[in-house]
């Protein structure tokens, strides 16, 4: 009957401390996405003060962006989890990076199509039988955002990097950074530059790259990183396919 209680007492506590390494690691990648999403709505915060067309404007053209680009380009970097995961496990170090450069390039792939629907999105609007003149503004402001498609995908990729090798902490401190930038490049671009909703969408692509290349410095100098990220080489190019097919399922199953 002791040695009962005492075993019972032993897989208690396994289970909290498994429990506490979770919530160590679940914990900051919560707060990463909440700040990542965070962006979209600090731009349309700020667009709100400039009017209800605006706002309607933006919101429309935000909701448009989110379903056709970054959410797309989220899934399909979520593939990127399950090749890290796998290298990291297998000790086979070398491959995170080339499977990370791998998904830089298909991830860069893919948004140059999303970019031309971008580009057509009053017409997409109108043939749904939205307002002409929101569908005009709308278009506008989703090829102000085509900038910040591409180190959106890149920072997918970055992340899944980094969050393989449970290092969390600095993405969680540049998610908190890139906030603050996103925050005064829109007061900068909106209201003091005059670029009214078009700068909000500016500001977007300029916190996302001031990210990324806060990443990428840290990546790259980082002494934990040594044995995982080695310089871009050819091995990135091959077997491109294998990503695909399994990049596509996620992609749709979060669009």
């Amino acid at each position: 009957m002791e040695l009962q209680q005492e075993m019972g007492t032993i897989k208690s506590s396994e289970t909290m401390e498994e429990l506490k390494q979770q919530l160590k690691q679940a914990g900051p990648l919560c707060l990463v996405s909440f700040l990542d999403y965070s962006l979209q709505i600090i731009s349309v915060m700020f667009i709100g003060h400039l009017g209800e067309l605006s706002l309607s404007v933006a919101s429309m053209a935000s909701s448009f962006a989110a379903v056709t680009g970054s959410h797309f380009l989220l899934g399909t970097g979520s593939a990127l989890e399950t090749f890290c995961g796998q290298a990291y496990g297998a000790h086979q170090y070398h491959m995170l990076g080339v499977y990370t450069q791998r998904a830089m390039l298909v991830l860069m792939l893919i948004a140059i199509p999303i970019s031309i629907i971008w580009t057509y999105t009053c017409t997409i609007f109108i043939w749904f039988g939205q307002d002409v003149e929101i569908s005009m503004k709308a278009e506008t402001y989703t090829r102000w955002l085509i900038p910040s498609i591409f180190p959106y995908g890149i920072l997918q990729c970055q992340f899944r990097f980094l969050q393989a090798q449970s290092n969390t902490k600095v993405l969680m401190l540049s998610s908190g950074f890139t906030c603050l930038v996103h925050i005064l490049a829109c007061w900068i671009l909106i209201l003091k530059f005059g670029l009214m909703s078009n700068g909000a969408a500016l500001a977007c692509a300029i916190s996302y790259w001031i990210q990324v290349s806060f990443l990428a410095i840290y990546i790259k100098f980082s002494c934990t990183f040594e044995k995982t990220w080695t310089r871009f080489c050819k091995e990135a190019f091959l077997n491109l396919e294998e990503f695909v097919s399994l990049s596509i399922p996620f992609a749709l199953m979060i669009w």
